[in-house]
């Protein structure tokens, strides 16, 4: 690599940010554990020392500032990063590269966990980057977002530079087509009015949350794609904890089946047939210092049994190799590290562990965040075929071409609360859609 003229091997990134590079990470950035400000300082304390002793104090002071100045509100630097959401969290990232007023910005795939005004925010500091005679690097799948803002875009594919295209170029189903090989025209949502059944499979009544949620009710029908919007701090993604029993229910219940059955905690949602893919993949629905082979098998430990309670290997490696090939998972060996793997790839794992377990009931919280276009049309297909199976899919998703897109039945929330549904022989407009949401 050559930066400013001259080789350029940094050895960390503490190197790389004292000489201008500074990076966005598309999954999690931050330590949890540890203050904002000293997550945005981290590496450096020693600007803030007096003595042998670090004061926590000018930190935290010098932190907030920062955040004022680039007008990301509603954080307490000397607050734990742990207690914010995903979406905040990247913003503290944020503010940790654009402290260094870096000359290389690096932005990856960072604007698919933001809420709209955090996207905004983005935006408006990379434009601002680049009118200063900076260099932003932005690394997304997102074709609008593409086209919209950059100069320049390099294709690659498989590692490989496909191409590279001048802003006059630009045209949409031409990187599609460079992007993944093959051609992808118009749309690639289900246009159906088929419906679903009467019966319900999963039902919250009335059910409370600690946080975002107040006596919410909702029913999930067999064959249905339920889609879940609003505004990024709406409640939905709390609901989709609540419903796998990840979050602590204080009032009402979540219940399964015709026999009601109730669902209190994550063992009784997957012995209930419930599968659930996170938003944050990285943290919470992936192991990723795991190989392949023990994401997907973790949920087939009950149908690779054999006599005396022992895993039978031959039928594992049976139970994970039809995801792989079933999904296509790109990858050398099953062996490999979840880490090593692409986002797309990833999200492959992360949901073909809840197929290989023949679940009935898909909680999935942005699913298409940060993957290509190739992806997308095949989860989307998957989503489909499922419903054709009888299967029932909540959608959770920041994205309103994809709910409307997907969704046979689309409940938007706000506050916590139901602000709208409405069914897709009813017509979905995202006009209308957004005004319920703000």
């Amino acid at each position: 690599m050559i930066y400013k003229g001259k080789p350029w091997r940094p050895s960390s990134i503490l190197e790389a940010q004292e000489n201008g590079i500074c990076m966005i990470v598309q999954e999690t950035g931050t330590i949890p554990n540890i203050s904002v400000a000293e997550n945005i300082f981290l590496g450096h304390e020693r600007k803030f020392t007096k003595g042998p002793f670090v004061s926590r104090r000018k930190m935290i002071a010098a932190a907030n500032e920062l955040l004022r100045e680039l007008g990301i509100e509603g954080i307490d630097a000397g607050r734990p990063a742990r207690s914010y959401d995903f979406q905040t969290r990247k913003l503290v990232e944020v503010a940790k590269a654009l402290y260094w007023n870096p000359d290389v910005f690096i932005v990856d795939e960072t604007t698919t966990a933001l809420s709209q005004n955090g996207r905004q925010l983005i935006y408006k500091i990379m434009r601002r980057l680049a009118a200063e005679g900076k260099s932003v690097i932005l690394i997304s799948h997102d074709l609008e977002e593409l086209m919209e803002l950059c100069d320049t875009l390099t294709v690659l594919r498989d590692g490989v530079i496909i191409g590279n295209l001048e802003k006059h170029e630009f045209e949409a189903n031409k990187i599609k087509y460079m992007m993944v090989g093959r051609e992808i025209v118009g749309d690639y949502y289900h246009n159906d009015l088929e419906g679903y059944s009467d019966e319900v499979v999963l039902r919250a009544n009335c059910i409370t949350t600690l946080k975002d949620l107040l006596c919410f009710s909702l029913e999930l029908h067999k064959g249905e794609i339920l889609g879940i919007g609003g505004l990024s701090h709406c409640g939905m993604h709390t609901l989709g904890r609540a419903l796998f029993g990840l979050e602590e229910i204080l009032d009402g219940e979540v219940t399964v089946g015709p026999n009601a059955v109730p669902v209190k905690n994550p063992v009784d949602a997957i012995n209930n047939g419930i599968g659930y893919v996170s938003k944050n993949r990285d943290l919470e629905s992936l192991c990723l210092q795991s190989p392949i082979s023990d994401n997907i098998a973790s949920t087939g430990y009950k149908a690779n049994r054999i006599a005396g309670g022992l895993i039978s290997p031959r039928k594992e490696k049976n139970y994970i190799m039809r995801q792989v090939r079933n999904l296509s998972i790109k990858c050398a060996s099953i062996y490999h590290r979840v880490a090593t793997l692409s986002g797309g790839n990833k999200q492959k794992v992360a949901i073909g562990r809840w197929i290989a377990a023949d679940s009935n009931i898909f909680i999935l919280d942005c699913p298409t965040r940060g993957i290509d276009v190739g992806v997308k049309a095949t989860f989307y297909k998957l989503m489909y075929d499922m419903k054709k199976a009888g299967k029932s899919i909540i959608l959770i998703s920041e994205e309103l071409p994809e709910l409307i897109g997907m969704s046979d039945r689309i409940i938007i929330m706000k506050d916590g609360e139901i602000s709208c549904e409405i069914k897709r022989t009813e017509g979905f407009s995202e006009h209308k859609l957004i005004e319920y949401m703000i």
